[in-house]
């Protein structure tokens, strides 16, 4: 591999990112009929903005003019310690403070770094707010394969990672794609999804997943159906991570921004309900947990309340 490429990983690697891979640019034309499937088949929901800059998503050039190569990072949000289990459950990802404030910081310090060793260099980063393939990216750059349950599994450390791109117009050495995928037989994630929403080949139903429904439905009524299947998820769901067998191999992460907000493991039912809005907004203004707003989260408790 070329030095400017080895120089990005190092540089990745001392600002805290796990795992570092890089591809060329290139139109993902596999993953671009499998998105236009996912979208006719209405599995995005309420999701529309899913639907818009089709052509962006499956093209990083359209993006990033005259961009040449794809540089994928992960960061581990793997936490010490889970909420345990006479409390509402929250997904891992949203223990600390917002990922995207944090990821930001780090891939324009990234892009910065870059400058001073290759010189001009037009790029842009993105983390889970742009139409990026990010998990697409992240195959096609060695960084692991894309799992029975729609996520990106390491064969090192399973799948508790944020994932970003860089898209840059540097030319780079490619690092191999990921071509093997080690799920083989098992289907545990399938079987442990209360609402079914893992689907054959790796498609992932998100009208039916529960953090679709705690996080992403705007309406306040959540469909009778789906009564007795939270399994006391209040924001997100890590089911079908949690019973993933590649995530015995995880580690806690080292970023202190994703250690778990003061009093959060502590948070009775009664503690949310009483928040008021205002308070909510206090405490959770750098948070992930302030997507689903303070009605959202009121419907989606007062919802697992009648499931109980």
């Amino acid at each position: 591999m070329d030095t400017l490429a080895i120089k990005i990983k190092s540089i990745s690697a001392q600002l805290g990112f796990s795992y570092c891979g890089i591809t060329t640019c290139k139109p993902l034309e596999e993953d671009a009929r499998r998105l236009e499937n996912w979208l006719n088949k209405g599995y995005q929901g309420t999701m529309r903005y899913m639907e818009n800059h089709f052509d962006l998503r499956i093209d990083p050039s359209k993006l990033v003019p005259g961009a040449k190569s794809v540089i994928t990072l992960l960061l581990n949000y793997f936490p010490e310690k889970v909420i345990s289990g006479e409390h509402l459950k929250i997904s891992k990802y949203a223990y600390g403070r917002d990922y995207h404030d944090i990821i930001r910081g780090k891939l324009q310090e990234l892009l910065f770094r870059i400058r001073e060793i290759a010189g001009h260099v037009e790029g842009r980063g993105f983390v889970d707010s742009a139409p990026v393939l990010e998990r697409a990216w992240a195959r096609e750059s060695g960084l692991g394969w894309i799992g029975k349950n729609g996520n990106l599994i390491t064969k090192k450390n399973g799948s508790f990672f944020f994932i970003a791109t860089l898209i840059t117009d540097l030319v780079l050495d490619d690092d191999n794609a990921y071509a093997k995928d080690y799920c083989g037989s098992c289907t545990k994630c399938i079987e442990a999804c209360p609402t079914d929403a893992i689907e054959p080949n790796k498609t992932i139903n998100g009208s039916k997943c529960i953090s679709y429904f705690t996080i992403e439905l705007k309406s306040m009524l959540i469909p009778d159906e789906m009564k007795g299947k939270f399994q006391d998820w209040v924001f997100g769901c890590d089911i079908c991570q949690d019973v993933c067998p590649w995530n015995r191999f995880s580690t806690p992460s080292r970023e202190n921004d994703f250690s778990p907000l003061p009093g959060l493991f502590e948070m009775s039912a009664n503690d949310w309900e009483s928040l008021g809005e205002d308070r909510f907004k206090e405490l959770f203004r750098h948070s992930p947990i302030k997507r689903a707003k303070y009605a959202g989260l009121l419907r989606n408790l007062r919802f697992i309340q009648t499931e109980n």
